[in-house]
């Protein structure tokens, strides 16, 4: 739990460029409020991501992940979102198994007319890593070398 009220979480969104991304953009452009904690990478697919990325984001120094798609059985590429939640699944138990906290990966289905939604859903993620507080596992001196402390 973080001691740090003015801690803000920097989230990384792996978001699908069909449903997920459609709707963050329906979410600016309707003006709608949420945490701006969060980057954008847009993705052909959600079941193209690959837990080396989320690991990766982690390593970086970001807070948290979050992984949107289309909603199961939308999936532009039929059973990409199928492949997405089952990857989560195994990345999420093998981030525990690792000591990182199972809350810094979470996964969402937003389509492209949800920006209310994509709304909320920002808004939860923020909330629930702020919880568990930075990301302290990896942390590193710019030059590739694991610091002690």
């Amino acid at each position: 739990m973080s001691q740090d009220t003015n801690f803000e979480p920097k989230l990384l969104g792996f978001l699908c460029k069909w449903c997920s991304y459609a709707g963050a953009d329906l979410a600016g452009t309707s003006r709608k409020k949420y945490p701006a904690n969060i980057r954008i990478v847009k993705i052909p697919c959600s079941g193209r991501i690959d837990p080396l990325f989320i690991a990766k984001a982690l390593r970086m120094g970001f807070d948290g992940v979050l992984v949107s798609g289309c909603h199961p059985g939308d999936c532009h590429y039929q059973t990409g979102n199928y492949r997405a939640r089952r990857r989560i699944a195994i990345t999420n138990k093998l981030m525990e198994y690792m000591g990182i906290e199972p809350e810094r990966l979470q996964a969402s289905w937003v389509s492209a007319s949800e920006g209310d939604k994509w709304a909320q859903v920002v808004t939860e993620v923020t909330k629930g890593v702020k919880k568990v507080g930075p990301n302290r596992l990896f942390t590193d001196d710019g030059h590739g070398t694991e610091t002690t402390g």
